[in-house]
């Protein structure tokens, strides 16, 4: 992929279609400063190449399929002034998502205390060197004095430590793909921490009665996340319902049918649903939301619950959380972003029900109505079946086959004073046996350890049932992303030991409330 091809991408006006699987067209085109240090010490020849080696680091990254934002190298920084004047602007300038930092020659830390306490945006400490191996039968003191990398950027990574900055530390040679590739996954945080901080949540109506997970302090949720989350009434939306048109619902029918199978007659439903996602994409459209959530317990005059017209938004990007759980609706359209261009599909989930057979155990992960088309592997169907709850009629809602892969699943909890991320590792795969009954998508997961362990440790850690699935990140970009914004992480995987992951609640519980 060229920074071209990455900028229709990521470039557009949003919120215009489907553009295939994992390409959510954004607002602008993410840029990542890199900034060599070095200092006047050498003289002006090894400044002179300490720049041009940069320039080539740089454009490896830039140029490199599996980083996801622009590079832009920056004049090497010599002394304290540069080196304050380039994080200010760094800071200062919207269109810079993250800097990276590497120290081609010694750079006294001293000289970084200015910049990095004024540094707002993530940070990523690349400690590689130009040359890859030593050239033992020509190094001479020359050679010493410019490729300092091995403990400049120790010197480098000592002043981080002291100041106690967050920062992603990756060591490895610029040359391999692995690295880069390192590189490109921190980059996704960064854009998911970029966009979590410009997010607004529309909620229509409140939280499900008496459930307590779905909850939370939405103004810390600003504070620490970005989020800005706020209620409308459902009369508000009902409102702009009665206003759409026939040719407005016309129009999208005949978009349902391009990009799906109609297997029911009930059209009368599936108008509904289009007239129901025509006021739900004008309202969010004119507030600017990039998330939102609905209840069944709050539907007023509306018809039907939303299904298919909340299964289309989410298929166009939007983030989705039922029954009023505001938290996992924005998350959902912040993974949405991060895995933009990846393989694989994000979705709104839950996990209903077990498989215990202990031969081959499983979790099947589905939700009443809402399942997101975004990792779905076969084209989805329209169908119109009775909801059983809310007391509307029988909403149209997609059906479809999802995919095998490795994936996460992701749940964000408010666990008073903090926010808790928790990530389970699992492998999905489609259902074991068909369910000619059960209307909806399904996905079923084997969570790692193994089930038993995975469900233990989750209870433990407080993780809700509502979650979302993401094919293409992985933990260390969820943990990245948890590192920048300041918020509590937690991983199940395949190593986890229940008596270790308590001990490790515990403490975190002492560490946030000392920070605090």
């Amino acid at each position: 992929m060229t920074a071209q091809d990455r900028t229709s991408v990521f470039m557009g006006t949003g919120f215009n279609g489907l553009k295939g699987k994992g390409e959510f067209i954004m607002e602008q085109q993410y840029t990542f400063w890199f900034i060599a240090g070095t200092q006047d010490l050498y003289g002006a020849e090894v400044v002179r190449q300490v720049n041009d080696h940069a320039k080539i680091i740089a454009k490896a990254l830039d140029e490199d399929p599996s980083v996801p934002g622009r590079v832009v190298c920056m004049p090497a920084v010599r002394n304290a002034g540069e080196i304050t004047d380039v994080m200010t602007k760094a800071s200062a300038d919207e269109s810079c998502v993250g800097v990276i930092t590497w120290m081609h020659t010694f750079s006294p830390s001293k000289m970084w205390i200015g910049g990095l306490t004024r540094l707002t945006k993530p940070w990523l400490h690349l400690h590689t060197q130009f040359h890859r191996d030593i050239p033992f039968d020509q190094i001479d003191m020359d050679y010493m004095n410019l490729n300092q990398s091995a403990h400049g950027d120790r010197e480098h990574g000592f002043i981080g430590a002291r100041l106690r900055l967050p920062r992603k530390v990756i060591a490895g040679y610029w040359g391999d793909e692995a690295t880069r590739a390192r590189v490109g996954r921190w980059m996704r945080a960064a854009i998911g921490a970029y966009e979590s901080r410009r997010l607004k949540v529309c909620r229509f109506g409140d939280n499900m009665r008496e459930v307590a997970v779905t909850e939370g302090d939405k103004v810390e949720a600003q504070i620490k996340l970005g989020w800005s989350v706020n209620s409308w009434g459902v009369g508000d939306l009902v409102s702009i319902v009665d206003r759409v048109t026939e040719a407005q619902v016309d129009a999208k029918m005949k978009e349902y049918r391009e990009r799906y199978d109609f297997h029911t007659d009930d059209v009368d439903a599936v108008r509904y649903q289009a007239k129901l996602e025509v006021a739900l994409r004008k309202f969010l459209e004119v507030g600017g939301f990039g998330a939102f959530t609905d209840n069944f317990q709050d539907l007023q005059q509306l018809r039907q619950l939303g299904g298919l017209a909340v299964q289309n938004l989410m298929a166009d990007g939007y983030g989705f959380g039922g029954e009023g759980d505001w938290k996992i609706a924005a998350l959902h359209r912040i993974v949405k972003l991060m895995s933009t261009g990846l393989s694989g599909g994000t979705a709104f989930m839950e996990d209903y029900t077990y498989h215990m057979d202990p031969q081959n155990p499983g979790i099947l992960g589905a939700h009443m109505l809402e399942v997101d088309p975004d990792i779905a592997v076969t084209k989805p169907c329209i169908e119109v079946h009775p909801l059983g709850i809310g007391d509307r009629e029988p909403p149209a809602r997609l059906t479809f086959k999802t995919g095998e892969g490795d994936a996460i699943v992701i749940s964000l909890v408010d666990m008073g004073g903090r926010m808790r991320m928790i990530v389970n590792d699992v492998h999905a795969t489609a259902p074991f046996e068909e369910m000619p009954k059960l209307p909806v998508a399904q996905v079923m997961w084997k969570p790692l350890p193994d089930l038993t362990t995975s469900a233990e440790a989750w209870i433990l850690a407080g993780g809700a049932h509502h979650t979302v699935l993401s094919y293409g990140l992985d933990a260390e970009i969820l943990r990245d992303f948890a590192r920048i914004l300041d918020i509590e992480f937690v991983h199940i995987g395949k190593d986890t030991k229940l008596e270790e992951l308590e001990k490790e609640l515990m403490w975190n519980d002492l560490y946030w409330k000392l920070k605090s």
